[in-house]
């Protein structure tokens, strides 16, 4: 694949995680409902082994909860650790910081996406949650 085009590709999926997080830390639920495709899927694990399994209106469910409840916006530090990408398809690595469960928790997200009715959807998630004991 020409390198320009690549770079391109990554760039602009890395600017949809970065809208990503934006829609997610704000629970901006419009902007989830673009960012996710219809057949996301999310699974967690953590380290006592626990997995859950979310749909898109589940998952969304858990922002909509947060922000009627009128949660404070979440953090938005992220490391992008790996980004690929084509014309069709692509993968992220990143870790996050966040407290989005009632505890602090670092991440490390697995993300695909496609790329469909113009614009670049998140297909699936897998989340590894930790605690996050760094306190930064």
């Amino acid at each position: 694949m020409n390198s320009v085009i690549e770079k391109t590709n990554v760039a602009k999926v890395k600017e949809a995680i970065q809208e990503l997080i934006k829609a997610g830390t704000t629970f901006d639920v419009d902007a989830l409902e673009q960012i996710y495709h219809d057949s996301l899927q999310v699974i967690t694990i953590d380290l006592e082994d626990n997995v859950s399994i979310a749909d898109k209106a589940m998952f969304k469910g858990l922002f909509e909860t947060k922000k009627k409840a009128g949660s404070a916006p979440l953090s938005t530090w992220a490391k992008f650790d790996h980004i690929e990408a084509n014309e069709e398809k692509a993968h992220v690595l990143i870790s996050r910081k966040v407290n989005l469960v009632n505890s602090d928790q670092y991440l490390v997200l697995s993300i695909d996406l496609v790329f469909e009715d113009n614009r670049w959807q998140v297909t699936r998630e897998v989340i590894f949650a930790r605690p996050d004991n760094s306190n930064s």
